[in-house]
Parts: structure tokens; C-alpha cells; sequence
């Protein structure tokens, strides 16, 4: 990946940023409003444009440089420049919505990643190699139904929230602030970072970067992400739709007294093994549909992954979470490490304090201004 910055954000970028800014509107910015040059994917949100692109990299096992021209390593503008590759990926997303839209009935059931497997040429021949070698380890995320002879959801989380405190001690947290240390993808330092939460969902994380602060806030509705320029192109982005959804599940998992209503319909599927654990698998729907899953240790009883998707033009934008090193604070577990995967790219959490049921100003939880 294309190395930016301290937090390590790497976004592909097909097209240069226009010098639009985030307004005071709710109305999301459309791609082709704050970027030149995007002639396919215009009428989709910044962020799930950023998206986008990560699900191309991932796809084709390609970089920034890779698709875009070598000039646009370190100078956001190139990216609207043309190229062979990027003229044949636009190509490629019209004939794969047109091959959707014939055969499946506008289903998105073929994607990139259907046939290229992380490699930029699809493998027409089977790999003999991977047909008797070691299955890969389960991945959970992909929607399932409540699964026979499984117990109910509302069984889990209830030893869940068990093994954390239990319900009266859950429900005495009212806020924390945190310190620790980040690590992005492909960092060579840490950087300190704070975090400020409050119930029943709302979070403030800040990095110090060498190049400025990183911030991602979520108020309780809205969310926004505020870094320098050498980290996004975007030095205020909005986040909106199913990733909206997703962050605000993050958040009140912080605070999960009311797990059981962060998500709807909720259902349980056939054990799995991360690691060397077996681990219980729990899915539910967020308010715009998006589904989350859930993994719970068998034994503990502890979350230790979250997985969560948000639909997009070309293919689910995927995010994973997973949860360790769970401290006692104030009488309940939290977890002083976590490291957040995704499509093109990889942060890793740690924190080295945490004060429960302290005072947090609002303001702590207002949209950032954006970095300059």
C-alpha cells in the first residue's frame, strides 16, 4: 500500500479532490461534486466512493500507484489522470452491472472479486495447490439464517454481558476517557491517541500524528473524519449511510448494556474456530439493513471479532474489529486492545489507561474542523 501518513489511511483514489468542502448541510457531498475526472461512479457519497476503491485494491491485489499513473505518489491531483488500467476499469464495472443486471436480475452477485481473487489477471485454471493443501481459516460475515440446534441470540448476549460485569455494573457506565498508542498499516512509529466516550454511543478517537491530528467523531447521529492532507485527500469527510450505521454500532458496543437493542433480527449461526478458539457467531441488521456479526468466545463468553459490511456499487465495503486484552475498569472488562482491518488497510489500538464515570465536555463530541 501507498504509505501517507502516520495513521496510515490508505485510500485509492480514482480521481483528484476538486477543493470542495464539508458544509454545515446534512446533505452528503456526491463524488463528482468534491473529485475530478470520475465519469462511473458519480451519485454515490464520498466516503463509499473512497470505499470503492478500496474494494478494487483488495480485488486485484493492486496499490494507489498500481492503478493510477506514478506521478500521483504523494500529489492527490495526478489521480484524475487517465490511464490504460483505469479506462479498462471502467469498462470492466459496466459490463459486470450489465451481467448482473441480465443474469441476476440487477442482484449483485458478480463482482471484481468474483473472478480476480486478489490477483490483477482472473485464474482461468483451478489451483491444484489450494484443492488439496490446508482449507483457509473461517472468515465470518456473510449473512446466514438462524441456524438448527443453535441457541437463541438473546442466550449469548446475555453470557456476554456476563462475563463483562454483568447487567447492574454495565449499566453504571456512563462514560471513559482513554490514552494509549496507534499504529497504522505500514507504520514505522506508534502515535499517541485519546478517547473520549459517552453513552449511549458516542465517541471522539484523536491521534497524534508527526503531521497533525487525526480525528474520527461520532456524535450520537452524525459522524465525520478530520485529518492533514498528507493522510486523505478529504480533510473533512462525512461519513453516511450503512458506514454511519456501522460506526454507531462500534461506538455503543463500548457501552453494552443495551447490546440487544443495537441491532434487529437478530439471529445465530453454526460455531466457528478463529485461531485456535471456537467462537459463537451472532448476526443482526442495523436500521439501514446492513448486517453486523458478532464473534463470542465459546468459553469466556468475551466479543473478540466484529464484522460488518455496507453495500456499494461494485461489492461490500468490509470492515473487521477484533477485540483483546480485556482489563477490569471500575468493575467491567474492556478491552485495552483492538485492531480495526479493512479493505486497504489495517490500525492497530492500545491503550494504556482508562478512567471510567468521568465529566466529558459536548464539545469533545462536535463535528471536527477540518485539518489544514
Amino acid at each position: 500500500m501507498k504509505k501517507l501518513g502516520a495513521t496510515a489511511i490508505v485510500w485509492l483514489v480514482a480521481a483528484a479532490w476538486s477543493g470542495a468542502q464539508a458544509g454545515p448541510e446534512q446533505k452528503p457531498q456526491m463524488a463528482e461534486d468534491v473529485f475530478k475526472n470520475v465519469q462511473v461512479l458519480k451519485g454515490i457519497p464520498v466516503d463509499e466512493f473512497m470505499g470503492t476503491m478500496g474494494f478494487f485494491s483488495a480485488s486485484l491485489g493492486l496499490n494507489c500507484t498500481d492503478c493510477h499513473v506514478d506521478e500521483s505518489g504523494g500529489n492527490w491531483a495526478k489521480y484524475a489522470d487517465d490511464n490504460a488500467l483505469k479506462q479498462t476499469a471502467r469498462r470492466m464495472m459496466q459490463m459486470v452491472a450489465a451481467l448482473n443486471r441480465a443474469s441476476f436480475g440487477g442482484r449483485q452477485v458478480v463482482t471484481c472479486n468474483t473472478c480476480h481473487r486478489g490477483n490483477r489477471r482472473p485464474n482461468v485454471m483451478p489451483s491444484l495447490a489450494l484443492l488439496y493443501g490446508t482449507p483457509p481459516p473461517d472468515e465470518p460475515g456473510e449473512p446466514f439464517a438462524q441456524a438448527p440446534g443453535q441457541p437463541a441470540a438473546e442466550q449469548i448476549l446475555d453470557k456476554y454481558i456476563q462475563a463483562l460485569g454483568g447487567a447492574q455494573r454495565l449499566a453504571s457506565l456512563g462514560s471513559f476517557a482513554a490514552k494509549g498508542m496507534y499504529r497504522g498499516f505500514d507504520d514505522q512509529d506508534k502515535s499517541a491517541m485519546e478517547i473520549f466516550a459517552r453513552t449511549p454511543g458516542q465517541r471522539t478517537t484523536i491521534v497524534h500524528t508527526l503531521s497533525g491530528d487525526s480525528t474520527t467523531t461520532f456524535d450520537g447521529r452524525a459522524g465525520w473524519i478530520a485529518a492533514p492532507e498528507t493522510e486523505k485527500p478529504v480533510p473533512l469527510l462525512a461519513i453516511t449511510g450503512q458506514d454511519l450505521d456501522g460506526v454507531k454500532l462500534e461506538a455503543e458496543l463500548w457501552f453494552p448494556a443495551r447490546i440487544k437493542q443495537a441491532l434487529a433480527k437478530w439471529r445465530v449461526g453454526a460455531p466457528a474456530t478463529l485461531g485456535d478458539r471456537e467462537v459463537m457467531t451472532v448476526q443482526g441488521t442495523t436500521a439501514s439493513g446492513a448486517t453486523a456479526t458478532l464473534c463470542f468466545d465459546a468459553e469466556s463468553g468475551l466479543l473478540v471479532r466484529l464484522v460488518r459490511f455496507s453495500e456499494s456499487p461494485v461489492g461490500r465495503i468490509v470492515i473487521q474489529v477484533d477485540y483483546a486484552d480485556y482489563r477490569d475498569v471500575s468493575g467491567v472488562k474492556m478491552p485495552f486492545r483492538w485492531t480495526v482491518s479493512w479493505l486497504n488497510g489495517r490500525s492497530t489500538f492500545e491503550l494504556s489507561e482508562m478512567k471510567a464515570n468521568v465529566p466529558i465536555d459536548a464539545s469533545k463530541f462536535a463535528r471536527p474542523a477540518a485539518v489544514r
